[in-house]
């Protein structure tokens, strides 16, 4: 079994030295972004953005449907599709074959936008300290050692830096415009965070039943760690705040745990072009303690939560975890919108908690496009109980945490088939 350190001492995007792109990658390239401009320009675009933008204002619609395959995208593009060589332009490459795809064939509400979106150049430091991960293969189940053994050793926790490389971004920026030049619009946006949740990065450095028995053992140092997580995110928020790094996510952005950002609601009427978190939608979960009673998971994680949502124009809440037994407090959230309702969560449950006043994003299981031959009858009855229970409600269907289509590409735009069907007919 390899031993390997997979939580590295930096998070780094595209290093300098491959900021390059070769003329024959870059006319595979073009005409791969002629292909998205002709297929985003269709007017079928602007509906499907005019259908998100009434569903995140809590305006009743039809449900809107997603599906993200995520690993299943390796069985959709697979590496002898793509003919670019140098590894800037294959991840270029590997982007706009799926907004292809999702265009073309998918057959969601998906947004496919004439739009490339350009990351920053930085590094990211950790916590002072990382976990070291042991696997047996690059994919799949893997144990880790947690560095936080003793609560003795919180000093030696600091909050992580970001230091960003502004040259080598221009540099990449300039590459990606004359790249794309008429095609695609080019935008420097950087997705900082997926989750501002913080459980994940806790259970990474306690280690998972370390955590759950610090709750009774050694409860003092656990809040002293996540008052340390809290203030970490705070300042990264400040950080990136002050130095004019963020970007509006009110527009094709993926939120939350599912469903797309667009909102007259955001910016604040008050925006003069500088971004801050109150023009954004935030988000938290805590999948880590799903198996945490309401009561500790309202001690121990939702009260250093709650200061960095309480940042934000729009919340969303929740990925995998079920919020029924938590609704009461969650709902504590300020101007909390999006709200995830899990495979394992009670759906009639969630549905009375919601009602009309939140955005319910209902994830079904992604088992079922986990076979070679999907059940068609199972899934539609399945999404059709779901949406005869949720009427009233503001029902997005979301498909994610896909690890695999079991080498069966058509799932997904099946899948998706049918979901649109039953939606059509609520």
């Amino acid at each position: 079994m390899a031993d390997q350190t997979v939580a590295s001492l930096f998070t780094q995007s595209i290093p300098r030295e491959e900021i390059l792109v070769s003329a024959v990658d870059r006319d595979v390239l073009r005409s791969l972004a002629g292909e998205l401009a002709e297929l985003a320009n269709r007017d079928i675009e602007q509906d499907k953005a005019d259908l998100w933008r009434r569903h995140n204002a809590l305006e009743p619609t039809r449900p809107v449907v997603f599906c993200d395959p995520e690993n299943g995208w390796n069985e959709i593009i697979t590496p002898d599709q793509i003919q670019c060589e140098g590894s800037l332009a294959r991840s270029w490459e590997t982007h706009l074959r799926k907004e292809i795809y999702w265009a073309d064939s998918m057959g969601d509400d998906k947004v496919v936008d004439p739009v490339l979106r350009v990351r920053h150049v930085y590094t990211e430091s950790d916590w002072g300290m990382h976990e070291r991960v042991s696997r047996s293969e690059a994919q799949g189940s893997y144990r880790w050692e947690a560095p936080l053994v003793n609560y003795d050793l919180l000093d030696r926790l600091h909050f992580p830096t970001i230091d960003v490389d502004r040259e080598a971004t221009e540099q990449l920026m300039l590459l990606a415009g004359e790249t794309f030049a008429d095609l695609l619009t080019v935008e420097l946006n950087t997705q900082w965070w997926w989750t501002l949740g913080m459980t994940w990065t806790l259970i990474n450095l306690r280690g998972f039943t370390q955590f759950m028995l610090d709750m009774y053992d050694h409860p003092a140092g656990l809040h002293r760690l996540m008052e340390i997580l809290r203030d970490g995110h705070v300042s990264k928020l400040d950080f990136l705040e002050d130095n004019d790094l963020l970007s509006l996510n009110n527009d094709n952005t993926y939120v939350g745990s599912g469903g797309f950002g667009f909102t007259d609601e955001l910016p604040q009427t008050d925006f003069t072009g500088r971004v801050r978190t109150t023009d954004m939608w935030g988000f938290c979960e805590s999948q880590e303690t799903v198996g945490v009673s309401p009561d500790m998971f309202e001690e121990f994680v939702f009260p250093y939560q709650l200061p960095i949502l309480e940042r934000f124009g729009l919340n969303c809440y929740g990925c995998c975890e079920p919020l029924d037994k938590r609704w009461h407090v969650v709902k504590r959230i300020p101007r909390l919108r999006r709200v995830s309702v899990s495979p394992w969560a009670d759906v009639e449950a969630m549905a009375e908690n919601l009602g009309g006043d939140y955005i319910y994003s209902f994830k079904p299981s992604p088992a079922d496009l986990a076979r070679p031959n999907i059940d068609a009858d199972r899934i539609r009855a399945e999404l059709r109980r779901a949406m005869d229970i949720t009427r009233g409600c503001r029902l997005e269907v979301i498909m994610k945490d896909n690890h695999t289509l079991a080498n069966t590409p058509s799932n997904a735009a099946r899948w998706c088939q049918i979901a649109r069907e039953e939606a059509e007919k609520t």
